[in-house]
């Protein structure tokens, strides 16, 4: 089970992984690794889930 908060949605693909590319060729690459970085730990540290989403196998 995933916990994906608000706002998480730039983060992930429709299947719950990570999105490792910048959304945009222009975005700093260094910015999205950070921000990447820093989303991943929060998911660690579970910081205010918001809405659980299930994946089925």
């Amino acid at each position: 089970m995933n916990i994906l908060r608000r706002g998480d949605e730039k983060f992930h693909y429709s299947d719950g992984s990570h999105k490792l590319i910048p959304p945009d060729p222009d975005y700093d690459r260094e910015v999205w690794d950070e921000q990447v970085r820093q989303h991943k730990e929060g998911h660690l540290r579970n910081e205010h889930p918001k809405v659980r989403i299930q994946r089925l196998v």
